[in-house]
């Protein structure tokens, strides 16, 4: 609201008369009193708590559902894009620790979901804000976890939390809505393990295609989780999309004809599904390929590098990440709990082209013999930044290079990522 509006605002106010200044203010009154009351009929007052691994436990107040839910804890330091981090599939089975102290004030709008159904395990925040103020705003942070039976805790101290976590690492957490015995929370979090096939909960089940406005090439993500943002960046490019599930066998893949092939985001322990990293390696060398997140993962090992746990995982919008080959530094935007070890990629035809200056890991390799590269973080920046867009341009680039390629080779009969309408589309020239 610009000073003009607030001040003909202040002027109209209070130049009413007194009736009319008290009736507005009670209007309001109710208003805000309805809806205290709606949350408290939906049980968001109840008392909830969370119990660590470590024996440790925090007391606050429930938003969303009300249920018992194990999960692995990790905290985000994103200032904003708490509905993007609700949304993202990536976050499956997850309690996440949001460290901005404020939550739940801008609402949330559909439009900006990262997946259709979200399947986050829990959603941790030290104040929410139940009253949005934003013009898109469709629904309150607390009716969406309602809906779909995402329990949250509010008013804990998310600062201590989150030093627990850097501390000791990411481990199993209990969130409850009863007082459970810390013996008791601690037997039941030693008795259960965590998911290992959280890709196959988020992937789609059937192939889906999602088109462009002006058609000018063909990639075929493997969804392992595919973020929505991801969806757009390609198709604002010319892109049309067709998402397969995680375990496509590359036989199939190929006769769907792409022009490219894209490794999506998702949960979870990248060796926890050996399908898809099988089929990478069946595919390396006939297409471009480009991984973000877990699909950078299962590019390196599909080479034959490795992988390893980090201790408490990067969650956030403002990891500072070193483009190598520029000598520029991008702010990125990051979620992932496995990185790719270094050393490992010495016995591969992978280079090193991003890492990260907080602890330096590796945040990006490239094959260009094989028209492959991947990077950690996420360039299609929702939440965050848009420093590192410019890597699904560099995706088109190699796929129009390659149509070229098989043009001046004479190859467009035999080339699996050349298509005569790419050529017409403006692909290559």
């Amino acid at each position: 609201m610009s000073k003009v509006d607030k001040k003909l605002l202040k002027n109209t106010f209070f130049g009413l008369k007194k009736d009319n200044k008290y009736s507005i203010l009670l209007t309001i009154w109710e208003a805000l009193e309805q809806t205290r009351s709606n949350r408290k009929d939906k049980g968001e007052y109840m008392k909830a708590f969370l119990i660590l691994e470590d024996g440790t436990v925090f007391e606050g107040k429930s938003i969303g559902t009300t249920r018992d839910m194990i999960s692995e804890i990790v905290f985000n330091t994103s200032m904003t894009g708490y509905l993007e981090v609700l949304t993202d599939p990536s976050y499956a089975g997850q309690a996440v620790v949001m460290t901005y102290p404020l939550i739940g004030n801008y609402g949330m709008a559909e439009d900006d979901y990262e997946t259709i159904t979200p399947t986050i395990g829990a959603l941790i925040v030290r104040e929410y804000n139940d009253v949005p103020s934003n013009f898109r705003s469709e629904s309150t942070l607390g009716k969406v976890m309602s809906t779909y039976k995402i329990p949250g805790i509010y008013g804990i101290d998310t600062r201590r939390l989150t030093r627990s976590i850097r501390d000791h690492g990411s481990q199993k957490v209990l969130l409850t809505d009863v007082k459970t015995p810390v013996e008791k929370g601690l037997n039941i979090l030693a008795a259960t393990a965590l998911a290992h096939d959280s890709v196959a909960r988020v992937s789609c089940q059937q192939t889906l295609v999602y088109p462009a406005d002006t058609e000018k090439f063909h990639i075929v993500a493997i969804d392992c989780g595919i973020k929505m943002n991801i969806i757009r960046s390609l198709n604002a490019r010319g892109c049309k999309v067709t998402c397969v599930p995680w375990n496509t066998p590359a036989e199939v893949i190929e006769t769907l004809s792409p022009d490219g092939i894209f490794i999506s985001n998702g949960p979870g322990d990248p060796t926890d599904v050996p399908q898809t990293i099988t089929a990478i390696k069946k595919l390396i060398g006939k297409y471009p390929i480009f991984g973000i997140c877990l699909g950078h993962q299962i590019i390196s090992l599909a080479y034959g590098a490795k992988t390893y746990k980090l201790k408490f995982g990067h969650r956030g919008g403002n990891h500072p990440v070193k483009n190598l080959k520029t000598n520029k530094i991008e702010i990125t935007s990051q979620n992932h709990s496995y990185a790719v070890d270094a050393d490992s990629l010495l016995e591969t035809p992978l280079s090193v082209t991003h890492i990260n200056l907080l602890d330096q890991t590796v945040e990006g390799v490239v094959c260009e013999r094989d028209r492959v590269f991947s990077v950690q973080y996420h360039p299609e920046s929702a939440p965050g930044p848009q420093d590192s867009t410019y890597l699904f341009d560099q995706f088109i680039t190699l796929i129009k290079e390659g149509c070229q390629h098989a043009e001046r080779t004479d190859l467009k009969n035999t080339c699996h990522w050349f298509r005569s309408d790419c050529h017409r589309s403006g692909g290559g020239v």
